[in-house]
């Protein structure tokens, strides 16, 4: 893919209808609509866990054709409460999406997903497989033991001055367990304690997701939403192996052998390195795999965004 050529996003739109949605005693979603109202439905999954979404992710979709859903996962953006992470588990998530595609009077849908979007995107179809039109996945993430000791540990080799910063507010001892040690930081209820650790978590993330540095890509990801609601929500998750057995992903995945696919994966993609895609390509043979091969991690990345804009265009065949 060409990197001198802006991907061809679609125009920026504003949403026609959005709203929040109680989840529970504890957790509200927000959610919006965009694009066409009588259009095919496609849903956008964030990453992170606690990402949450952004108006420039209403644009991977012609919205002449898709009727758009776009929210925040529970404890992510601007659902509330941001980074609660009491009652928030892959389950919960899984759940949520269902309450939301009931609530929007939706059949079948798109699944749209990056990075943790794509793993929450093989879980909940794995879980209502009737329910899902199509899968367009970047960035593939199955949070197995192995892919969250490199995201904590393995990183370092490609990138040392990003670890460097990580790791500098802590202890020698704490450098042997990086994840607890940032737990307890992060989930201190101390602002002055929980928000640079957060900052410094998502920073690192940020610093780790492009093929050529971006300071747009990492003050984004420093930003006190993003960085907060990220950093909690990962911690969270991952001290707890994303709440499924090991390999779960992985072994169920004939359960979606017959629903068209498409994964998009940068071939430098430091923080979701490409052996996950690859294990799900084949693990997936019907899925279309498209490797860009100058590309790290982030969605924004020129021959990424270019792939996932030509997999929405293509998809636009499949309605029923």
């Amino acid at each position: 893919m060409n990197n001198h050529h802006p991907a061809p996003l679609y125009p920026e739109i504003k949403p026609y209808r959005q709203g929040t949605l109680s989840l529970d005693k504890i957790h509200t979603m927000y959610w919006e609509e965009s694009g066409n109202p009588s259009g095919v439905p496609v849903v956008f999954l964030h990453g992170g866990p606690g990402a949450g979404a952004t108006a420039a992710h209403r644009r991977f979709f012609d919205p002449a054709h898709y009727r758009i859903v776009i929210y925040d996962q529970r404890g992510a953006g601007r659902s509330i409460p941001l980074g609660e992470i009491q009652d928030n588990t892959t389950l919960h998530l899984i759940n949520d999406l269902e309450l939301l595609r009931q609530h929007l009077k939706i059949d079948k849908w798109h699944i749209f997903g990056g990075s943790w979007g794509s793993t929450l995107a093989l879980a909940y179809g794995q879980a209502h497989p009737e329910r899902c039109l199509s899968f367009m996945l970047r960035g593939i993430f199955l949070c197995r033991k192995a892919e969250i000791d490199w995201f904590l540990y393995g990183l370092r080799n490609l990138f040392p001055e990003a670890w460097r910063d990580f790791v500098t507010p802590l202890s020698a001892a704490d450098r042997n367990n990086i994840l607890s040690a940032y737990y307890q930081r992060l989930m201190n209820p101390d602002p002055a304690i929980h928000m640079p650790a957060a900052r410094t978590w998502s920073t690192y993330e940020g610093s780790c997701s492009t093929l050529l540095p971006n300071p747009a890509t990492v003050s984004y990801f420093a930003s006190d939403t993003v960085a907060l609601g990220l950093a909690r929500m990962e911690a969270h998750y991952f001290s707890h192996n994303i709440f499924l057995p090991e390999n779960s992903l992985l072994d169920n995945i004939h359960l979606l052998h017959t629903i068209p696919a498409t994964i998009v994966q940068g071939r430098y993609d430091a923080v979701c390195p490409i052996i996950s895609a690859d294990d799900l390509h084949h693990a997936w043979p019907q899925a279309e795999y498209i490797i860009i091969d100058d590309a790290g991690h982030s969605v924004w990345e020129p021959g990424i965004l270019a792939a996932l804009i030509s997999t929405t265009e293509r998809f636009k065949s499949i309605t029923t």
